[in-house]
C-alpha cells in the first residue's frame, strides 16, 4: 500500500493535456409503474430536474482533476445552449477550458440518459461528427496544443469517434510528444488504431481490441501485416496473442487492456503479459469506466510510476467508479482508501 499511496500523493499538479471529444450527459431520473397504451414501453415519471455531467473527453478531464492534478481540456463545443451548461460545469470543476472552441456548424455532443429505478431506459444521442482537417476550427486546437504540450507533464488523447481526432491531429501531436519526450496514452476508437503508432499506451477495451484487428486485417497491405489468424478474443491465449500482436504492429510502448469483470492485462514491449485481477466488488454502471483508466494510468506515469503499478491502480480505480451510476469520476480519498481494503 505505502509504495502507491506514495504515487498518489505526487498526482498533485500534475499537468495534464487532455485532447479529445467533449460531451455533456444528461440524466433523467424517475420512476415506471405502467406501459404505455401507444406502444410497448415503459412511461417513466420524472422526478426532479435532469442532472448534467461533463462527458467524454471532458469526463477523463474531471477524473484527473479530481485526483489533484492540473487537467487542460482541448476539443469543439457547437454555439447552443447545451454549450453554456457544459461549460458551467467545468468550471464548477475547476478544469481549465482555453483549448476549448466553439464550431458554429455543429451542434455540442449531447447524450440523453433516462433512468429509472437504477436501470437505464433510453439513451438519445445528438450529434453531427467530423471537423475538417483544413478548417478553422482545427487551426486553433492545433496551434493551441502546439503551445500548450511543452508544459504539460503528459498528453491523453480521449478518441471517441466523433470528428475531433484525425489523423493530421495525432500526427502532429505524436511528434510533438516524441521530440519532448512527454507521456501519450491513448483511449482509442477502433477506425482509429493505425494512428496511434509510437505512444506511450493505449488502453482498448476487449471488444475495441477485436474489432481494431479485423478492421487492419481489412486494410492493411504489402508486408507490413498483422500476424493473427483470429479477431474474436475468447480465450486468454487469443488475448496474449492479440495483445503482443498489436503492440509490435503499431509499434508502442505498452498496450493495457481491460477485460470488464475479468480484469485487465498488461502488454510491454520485451516482456511477458501481465494478468491483473478485477477490484470490483459490485458492478452497477460501467460508464465512464474507461475514461477513469486512462485517467489514473497516466497520472501515475507522471508521478513515477512503472507500468504495472500504473495498471494496478487503474483497475483500483475502474473498481470504484463502476459502483457508481452514470460517469463520476473518482477521488483521491476513494482511491486511498481501496488500496488499504
Amino acid at each position: 500500500m505505502a509504495p502507491y499511496a506514495n504515487i498518489i500523493s505526487k498526482f498533485a499538479g500534475k499537468r495534464i493535456l487532455v485532447i479529445g471529444d467533449i460531451i455533456l450527459d444528461q440524466y433523467i431520473r424517475g420512476s415506471v409503474s405502467r406501459i404505455s397504451p401507444e406502444a410497448p414501453v415503459p412511461i417513466v415519471l420524472q422526478e426532479g430536474e435532469p442532472h448534467y455531467t461533463p462527458g467524454g473527453a471532458a469526463n477523463v478531464a474531471g477524473n484527473l482533476q479530481s485526483l489533484g492534478a492540473e487537467a487542460t481540456l482541448v476539443g469543439r463545443i457547437g454555439r447552443d445552449n447545451e454549450a453554456a451548461i457544459l461549460l458551467r460545469e467545468l468550471k464548477k470543476r475547476h478544469i481549465n477550458t482555453k483549448g476549448i472552441f466553439t464550431d458554429k456548424d455543429r451542434p455540442t455532443i449531447f447524450k440523453t440518459r433516462v433512468i429509472a429505478e437504477h436501470q437505464q431506459v433510453v439513451r438519445i444521442d445528438r450529434e453531427k461528427n467530423g471537423i475538417t482537417a483544413n478548417g478553422p476550427a482545427f487551426e486553433r486546437m492545433r496551434d493551441f496544443i502546439l503551445k500548450a504540450a511543452g508544459n504539460s507533464d503528459g498528453i491523453i488523447i480521449s478518441d471517441y469517434g466523433k470528428g475531433v481526432i484525425s489523423a493530421p491531429l495525432v500526427s502532429e501531436v505524436c511528434s510533438l510528444a516524441l521530440r519532448k519526450k512527454k507521456i501519450i496514452t491513448v483511449d482509442p476508437k477502433v477506425e482509429h488504431f493505425s494512428y496511434y503508432s509510437g505512444v506511450t499506451a493505449i488502453t482498448p477495451n476487449r471488444k475495441e481490441a477485436e474489432n481494431a484487428i479485423h478492421d487492419i486485417k481489412i486494410r492493411q497491405s504489402g508486408n507490413r501485416r498483422l500476424a493473427v489468424n483470429f479477431d474474436k478474443l475468447e480465450t486468454d491465449a487469443h488475448v496474449d496473442a492479440a495483445g503482443q500482436e498489436l503492440l509490435r504492429y503499431l509499434g508502442l510502448e505498452s498496450l493495457l487492456m481491460t477485460l470488464g469483470n475479468q480484469g485487465m492485462r498488461l502488454f510491454e514491449k520485451g516482456k511477458k503479459p501481465v494478468h491483473i485481477n478485477t477490484r470490483a466488488r459490485e458492478v452497477f454502471d460501467v460508464t465512464g469506466a474507461g475514461d477513469t483508466v486512462i485517467s489514473v494510468f497516466t497520472l501515475a506515469l507522471t508521478a513515477g510510476a512503472s507500468k504495472h503499478e500504473a495498471a494496478d491502480l487503474s483497475n483500483y480505480a475502474a473498481g470504484i467508479v463502476v459502483g457508481k451510476m452514470g460517469a463520476v469520476p473518482v477521488t483521491k480519498k476513494e482511491l486511498l482508501e481501496a488500496i488499504k481494503a
